[in-house]
């Protein structure tokens, strides 16, 4: 079989969810309204971490920086999905392609890395508290915003380049956007030299800041244990109850998709979980940390009565 991507002016089509075509038209809808929610939610939460000042703090710093890595992440596929849905156009170039591919691998990588940051910031919460502020200097958080940043992007190139020496063979990808497991799906011939190097960048990026996460509420578990008082180790809970819930969806879909065997991922289930990824955690982070969340809710207040004051 010839070599697809010898040719890079060929372009790719996505197979989608076109398997289930009286599906598709629920899909579009449920998707779109979704979507909806989720740069709805995320800007809210950008606008409130940098309007409010009782909101200027580690940890809402870097819950803005989540907010924009999920609303970038859900559009750099929900609208190639959108028009995938509707029938109008279900190819891809191949540069489109490889770039959907950079970017979504990018915004990724980097989401990981922050969570890893985030946790520490709960961790610095919850088990150093007299020393919170010290310990979480402005200049130390922006610094480990951007090395999660550029992290994700060396991460992504990595990887995005080694997937493109591999010789593919035939344009259709069984999924709605350019993932990786898709790719290596299509790979015409042995390259386990190849997929063992991508494996380990894989493994670099998700496996060892899920371990880091888990050592640090290690360490928040013991400490709110010796808290006596209920109400204290209910306030510890609520810290870092959000994060742990983000992350459990997190690092659930990502290690299914990114760390089992290429023999054994499955393409149907894979369009199903990269939907809870690109669209559903998304929309509900947002939510996670605002649903139970007072400094949140008293924000959005203040701003919606200063608002209503001024008009």
């Amino acid at each position: 079989m010839e070599s697809f991507n010898t040719s890079l002016g060929g372009g790719f089509i996505l197979v989608g969810f076109s398997d289930w075509p009286q599906l598709e038209i629920i899909f579009f809808i449920y998707i779109l309204i979704f979507y909806s929610f989720t740069l709805f939610g995320n800007t809210a939460i950008i606008a409130l971490s940098r309007k409010d000042p009782q909101l200027h703090t580690p940890m809402y710093f870097f819950l803005s920086h989540l907010s924009f890595l999920d609303l970038c992440f859900t559009t750099s596929t929900v609208p190639q999905l959108l028009i995938n849905l509707r029938g109008l156009d279900r190819t891809i170039s191949y540069g489109g392609c490889v770039a959907q591919l950079l970017i979504s691998l990018a915004l990724g990588s980097t989401e990981s890395l922050l969570l890893v940051v985030m946790a520490f910031d709960r961790y610095a919460a919850v088990c150093r508290p007299l020393h919170y502020t010290t310990i979480m200097h402005p200049l130390l958080c922006q610094a480990l915003a951007v090395v999660s940043w550029v992290g994700g992007l060396m991460n992504s190139l990595i990887q995005t380049s080694l997937m493109m020496t591999m010789p593919l063979c035939g344009r259709r990808l069984n999924h709605f956007f350019c993932e990786m497991p898709v790719f290596l799906k299509l790979a015409c011939e042995d390259t386990e030299g190849t997929e063992a190097k991508m494996f380990v960048a894989r493994v670099v990026i998700v496996a060892v800041p899920a371990v880091l996460i888990l050592g640090s509420y290690t360490q928040i578990a013991r400490a709110v244990l010796k808290v006596k008082s209920t109400a204290g180790r209910r306030k510890a809970i609520g810290t870092c109850g959000s994060h742990l819930l983000v992350v459990s969806l997190f690092y659930g879909s990502a290690t299914y998709t990114y760390l089992q065997p290429k023999d054994s991922y499955s393409e149907s289930k894979g369009k199903f979980v990269a939907l809870f990824y690109t669209i559903i955690t998304p929309m509900l982070n947002p939510l996670i940390y605002t649903l139970r969340n007072k400094d949140v809710k008293g924000a959005l207040w203040r701003v919606l009565g200063r608002g209503t004051a001024t008009g």
